[in-house]
């Protein structure tokens, strides 16, 4: 299936397959198109629903939790901490020994230490609005940032120590996802306050960062309501749709939060460490110091993408939340960390269309479930990687959309093809049926003709065939007759050309005379002849079956115009023109006209006549090709000179299996009849002078090539003398040649 994938591709480029190419290229291209568009729009308006956004949310997840994109996003190994940070941590066991909440006199110690060893910045994430001297004994408090807690609906809001300037004050807030999972994915970094008390306007982990930053020299700026600065980097801020967020409440200044695995976040040391003089100096100079609880008993925390993770809490403390925040910010200015982008909606909507569009074409090019799974399969991971490597570079692009445009579209066209499939099979088999009744007719009425002979002792009269004269005849109006391929008692064969076709583009016209002239004969042959002709039309859509471009009756002779394929019959490479064949040239020959025999036979269509002079080679693209489909031969009546049998028991003598003869062919009889070819190949013998097994009745043939034992095997099953000890399908056969191959 892959190779006949293969010569579909190479055939579009074929000068002198135009014409069919366009037509199937036109067919596919409307039909993917539609379909493309159809399952795009009906995806993209179930995104905008908000039905998948918890499904991608979930993904961008998983993209985040991953250690290439931590190593890649981050720009900085897995396991490196942010050195610039320290954390100092208030857990149970230091409520064990403090009294929770923790004294004045607690707090200003804790302060007063941490100031002799020189930090940067100190933030104090804890609400203490009951204390009234915080900071007391500090010379400055200026690099020290309290915290606040805004009202929202159904809770007041908790003010700032009422001795600390607003300005160095952040609120606590963290904003999380929907109902649904509560995760904290977002960063709200300022916000207009309507309180009376809280009435900052930066959170807590934005003003400290901030702060860190300024004493580098580097300020805050907003230079539009979309973004704000610090120093030369630009934060672009949240949008209503960023990445797969659908109606999302952006109000403020938002930024996704790029969170550092939390084993490796930045160092931390304890309340009772510190009180206890157990932290060195070195750990807080010129650092930013955090100081907030983790112990859940205080605050079970919130949940955050690492919750889904075994190896972490399925809840984060507010404090590391911040600490994550601070450290993006930071990361971002002075290390270029990468801030998360996204597509424009218009881009968005053009990517999922793409993947569409290439499911949908996978399927028509495939058509079949098992193969379509597996390259669907291949398709579905190649997706998968494509967005985590562009997450690898901060980008969120979806996946979830574009996954199941993909699978849909693959399904839809695939569901339509076989629909097609099976109505196409439907009719063959009801044509088959009807010739099969026609042909039953024609037998009678040959009978009736050599009865007539038999008592009357003279032949009835024989209807020659006039070839028609090359050169201005024109047949049906529009093919001009140029050449003379072949002749037999059936009709003639020409070259013409198509003179009603830009081009005039060279086909095949095959005349097919019938054996009498009366009334009721041309009426049952009239019939064969429309039957086959409506057969070979839906085989002819296979690019190893010449298309059939027309048919038409005049002067009670009937015509088949079919495509022209240049090149020679595999006679020509058969012995003793080639000389015997290699292996690996039969496995070429065998795999090849098995690929259209699977095709033909998968609409219960047996062709009757496999031989090396039906087999062309073409000679623009080096394709197999299967033509003669001779059904049509049953309007001439039996001739015992004659090698082909043109009675019912169509054939030809040692390709053509025993039941074939007995008129009762089935599909395993084109099975016998290539691997008799085969045989030839490899032989150089044709098959009528190889000699049965008196006892089974099987050729022998063995001890004339040079062949495995594994190709042997598959021969003498395809070439048995009984159809039930055969191979009952060309895939069968295909199945046990490619592990050859392997």
């Amino acid at each position: 299936m892959i190779s006949g994938l293969l010569q579909r591709l190479r055939a579009v480029f074929k000068k002198d397959q135009v014409t069919r190419d366009t037509s199937s290229n036109k067919r596919w291209l409307q039909i993917t198109l539609t379909t493309s568009v159809g399952v795009t729009a009906l995806v993209w308006g179930v995104r905008e629903l908000k039905l998948l956004q918890s499904w991608e949310l979930k993904v961008y997840d998983q993209m985040l939790r991953s250690p290439l994109a931590l190593r890649s996003a981050q720009s900085r190994p897995v396991q490196a901490r942010d050195n610039r940070i320290l954390l100092v941590t208030i857990t149970e066991e230091d409520l064990a020994k403090q009294k929770w909440p923790l004294s004045d006199n607690t707090i200003n110690q804790l302060l007063q230490k941490l100031e002799s060893y020189k930090p940067r910045v100190i933030g104090l994430n804890l609400y203490r609005p009951e204390q009234k001297n915080l900071a007391a004994g500090l010379p400055s408090r200026k690099n020290i940032i309290g915290t606040c807690l805004l009202s929202s609906m159904g809770r007041p809001e908790i003010p700032p120590p009422p001795n600390f300037p607003i300005n160095n004050v952040g609120y606590n807030d963290l904003i999380s996802d929907n109902e649904d999972d509560q995760i904290v994915r977002r960063s709200l970094l300022f916000a207009h306050s309507r309180d009376k008390k809280c009435t900052t306007r930066f959170s807590f982990a934005a003003l400290v960062a901030i702060s860190y930053l300024e004493k580098e020299g580097i300020e805050l700026d907003f230079p539009d309501q979309h973004h704000f600065s610090l120093g030369k980097t630009l934060f672009p801020i949240l949008t209503t749709n960023f990445g797969s967020y659908q109606g999302l409440d952006a109000q403020g200044y938002q930024i996704l939060l790029n969170y550092h695995d939390p084993n490796y976040l930045a160092s931390e040391v304890t309340l009772t460490q510190v009180l206890t003089d157990q932290v060195s100096p070195d750990k807080v100079k010129d650092r930013l110091v955090i100081i907030g609880t983790t112990a859940p008993s205080i605050h079970p925390g919130f949940y955050t993408p690492y919750s889904a993770s075994p190896q972490q809490p399925a809840r984060m403390p507010a404090v590391l939340i911040h600490a994550q925040m601070a450290s993006q910010i930071i990361s971002t200015v002075l290390d270029q960390r990468p801030l998360i982008w996204d597509w424009p909606n218009w881009v968005e909507f053009v990517w999922i269309w793409v993947w569409s569009l290439v499911g949908g074409s996978i399927a028509w090019w495939l058509r079949n479930p098992l193969l379509l799974l597996a390259v669907g399969s291949i398709t579905l991971i190649s997706l998968v990687g494509i967005c985590t490597g562009l997450f690898l570079f901060a980008g969120w692009v979806p996946l979830i959309p574009p996954a199941l445009t993909l699978v849909i579209s693959g399904i839809s066209i695939m569901a339509y093809t076989t629909y097609q499939t099976q109505q196409q099979t439907k009719l063959i088999i009801l044509q088959v049926e009807k010739q099969k009744e026609v042909i039953e007719q024609l037998d009678i009425l040959f009978k009736e003709s050599t009865v007539f002979v038999d008592r009357h002792h003279h032949p009835a009269p024989k209807i020659v065939t006039p070839e028609k004269v090359t050169g201005d005849f024109i047949l049906g109006g529009r093919y001009q007759i140029s050449k003379i391929l072949g002749s037999g008692g059936f009709g003639c064969t020409y070259l013409a050309k198509d003179t009603q076709r830009p081009g005039n583009p060279i086909c095949v016209v095959k005349q097919l005379m019938p054996a009498r002239r009366d009334t009721k004969f041309l009426q049952v042959a009239r019939r064969l002849f429309n039957t086959e002709a409506e057969i070979l039309q839906v085989l002819g859509k296979h690019d190893q079956i010449p298309e059939l471009l027309a048919y038409f009756e005049e002067n009670d002779e009937f015509y088949l115009v079919e495509e022209y394929i240049p090149g020679h019959t595999l006679n020509e490479e058969l012995p003793p023109v080639e000389g015997m064949q290699n292996e690996l040239a039969v496995l070429d020959i065998l795999k090849k006209v098995l690929e259209v025999l699977e095709f033909v036979h998968e609409h219960r269509v047996i062709h009757r006549d496999i031989k090396p002079t039906n087999i062309i080679r073409c000679s623009q693209d080096n394709r197999l090709v299967l033509i003669d489909f001779g059904a049509v031969k049953l309007m001439q009546p039996a001739n015992s000179e004659q090698t082909e049998l043109e009675t019912v028991a169509i054939g030809t003598r040692g390709y053509a299996p025993p039941e074939q003869f007995a008129g009762h062919p089935r599909l395993c009889s084109d099975i016998y009849a290539l691997g008799m070819i085969a045989i030839q190949a490899l032989t150089g013998i044709p098959p009528q002078e190889l000699q049965p097994d008196p006892e089974t009745g099987n050729v022998i043939w063995r001890s004339q090539a040079q062949v495995s034992e594994e190709l042997a095997a598959i021969l003498d099953k395809m070439v048995r003398y009984h159809f039930s000890d055969r191979y009952q399908s060309a895939h069968a056969v295909l199945q046990d040649l490619k592990l050859i191959a392997n």
